[in-house]
């Protein structure tokens, strides 16, 4: 990803957001999100990064970004474990279904194994069936982490998944 695609995938992400998330976290804040503080945020996160964080764009035959992945160290806490995290993926709604979350995976998984990492993990939203499925297909798996998550004051539980990855 480049600072030019900084705002393809604020529509991106705040597009997966408000599709994906549509029933699970408080309609007020999907309503709320903004592709332009979205962007600005994006080219702020690259613009102070330190390589240890790697985002992935895709683009459609038609050579238009359809969606954006991002992946880094898994912190345990404020401690760096060896394992790498998958922080977000996202397909533009009009895309999802067409392969592009599935190339972004896995390209993130490769290089997270060409990166040493023994394991990647995830936290999805307990409710979120359509992205568990999708993770499991992909050889994820549930380990039994779960974590509070609060949106608008309203509790959104997140369970962990993991898979472990070929050195």
């Amino acid at each position: 990803m480049t600072l030019a695609d900084c705002d393809r995938v604020a529509q991106i992400r705040v597009g997966g957001w408000r599709s994906a998330y549509q029933g699970l976290v408080p309609q007020s804040y999907l309503d709320g999100l903004s592709v332009e503080e979205d962007a600005e945020r994006r080219r702020a996160y690259l613009a102070r990064g330190d390589g240890s964080v790697v985002n992935l764009v895709a683009e459609d035959a038609g050579g238009e970004l359809a969606g954006w992945a991002c992946h880094g160290p898994y912190r345990e806490g404020e401690v760096l474990t060896g394992d790498a995290e998958l922080y977000a993926i996202y397909v533009h709604p009009d895309q999802v279904g067409q392969g592009v979350g599935q190339a972004l995976l896995t390209e993130s998984v490769a290089r997270c194994c060409a990166a040493g990492h023994g394991r990647l993990l995830l936290w999805v939203l307990k409710e979120n069936d359509r992205a568990r499925r999708f993770y499991e297909r992909a050889g994820f798996r549930a380990d039994g982490a779960e974590e509070p998550f609060e949106v608008d004051g309203v509790a959104v539980p997140e369970v962990r998944y993991a898979r472990t990855l070929a050195r």
